[in-house]
C-alpha cells in the first residue's frame, strides 16, 4: 500500500555519461567519482540514510554494471533497486521508468552528481502544507532552490509566493535562485506516459507546469555542490565531506 504521509523513498538519476568530467574520471560512471576515496554516490546515499530515506531506486544507464556490482541490493539500512536505461530516455523518461518501481505516494528525486544539505523533515512539512493549500492540484511537484552569487553555470528560477513563475537560460548573474535538482513528485505523475518514452523532465514537464502555475518551490540555505565539471569536482575533494559532517 502506498504511504500517503511520509517521504522515505528516493530516485537518484545515475545514467548520464559524464562527458565534461571524462578528463579526470573515465573508468567509472560519474556518480562513482571518488571524493577522497569514497564514491560520490555513497556520500549522497549516506546523507539520505541519515535523513530517514529507507528505499532507493537508482536510475542507471552508462556503466550501470559497475554501480550494481558495488552496491548490490542494499546500502547500510536502505533497500536498493535498479531502473536501467538500455537506450537514453532523457531525464523525464528515466524518472518515469524509475517511478514504476516505487511504493510511496510521494517520492524524492535527486541528481547523482550533485548534493545540497537539506532537512528532509522540513521539506516534508512544507510539501504537505502545499498539498493542503493547493488541494485542487491533482499532482504536486516541489523543487528545492538555492540562492547563489556570481552565477554562470546555471539558469535562474523566478519564484513568487512559493510558486515558480519562470525558468531563465544560463547567463552570468550577480545573484539568482537556481534549481538544485532535488524534487518531490507524486509517483503517478507520469502515469500517462508510454513505457520507455523519451522526454526531458526540464523542458517537457517543469516548463509546462510553470505555465499552469502548478509548480512549487522552497529555498534552502544549505551547502550545495555539483561535481559535473572538473573545477567543482576538485573543490568537492576539499570541502564536501567537511560540509556534510
Amino acid at each position: 500500500m502506498a504511504n500517503l504521509e511520509t517521504i522515505d523513498e528516493a530516485v537518484i538519476l545515475c545514467g548520464g555519461m559524464g562527458t565534461r568530467l571524462r578528463g579526470v574520471v573515465s573508468d567509472v560512471p560519474k556518480p562513482l567519482a571518488p571524493i577522497n576515496g569514497i564514491p560520490f554516490l555513497s556520500v549522497l546515499m549516506k546523507y539520505l540514510s541519515l535523513q530517514g530515506v529507507k528505499r532507493i531506486i537508482l536510475a542507471t544507464g552508462y556503466m550501470h554494471e559497475k554501480i550494481e556490482s558495488l552496491y548490490g541490493n542494499r546500502f547500510e539500512d536502505m533497500e536498493i533497486l535498479y531502473s536501467v536505461e538500455h537506450s537514453p530516455l532523457g531525464t523525464g523518461g528515466a524518472i518515469a521508468k524509475a517511478l514504476r518501481k516505487t511504493q510511496s505516494e510521494n517520492v524524492l528525486i535527486l541528481n547523482g552528481d550533485s548534493i545540497i544539505k537539506f532537512q528532509l523533515s522540513e521539506i516534508k512539512k512544507q510539501f504537505f502544507e502545499i498539498k493542503k493549500q493547493f488541494s485542487e492540484t491533482k499532482f504536486h511537484t516541489l523543487l528545492v532552490l538555492k540562492s547563489l552569487e556570481k552565477v554562470e553555470r546555471y539558469g535562474a528560477v523566478s519564484l513568487e509566493n512559493g510558486i515558480v513563475t519562470a525558468f531563465e537560460e544560463k547567463a552570468y548573474r550577480e545573484q539568482c535562485l537556481i534549481n538544485t535538482g532535488v524534487y518531490v513528485v507524486n509517483r503517478n505523475v507520469f502515469s500517462d506516459k508510454a513505457e520507455d518514452e523519451v522526454f526531458s523532465f526540464e523542458k517537457d514537464f517543469l516548463e509546462k507546469k510553470v505555465s499552469e502555475q502548478s509548480l512549487y518551490a522552497i529555498v534552502s540555505d544549505g551547502f550545495f555542490i555539483d561535481i559535473g565539471v572538473p573545477e567543482d569536482y576538485a573543490i568537492a575533494q576539499e570541502i564536501l565531506l567537511k560540509q556534510l559532517n
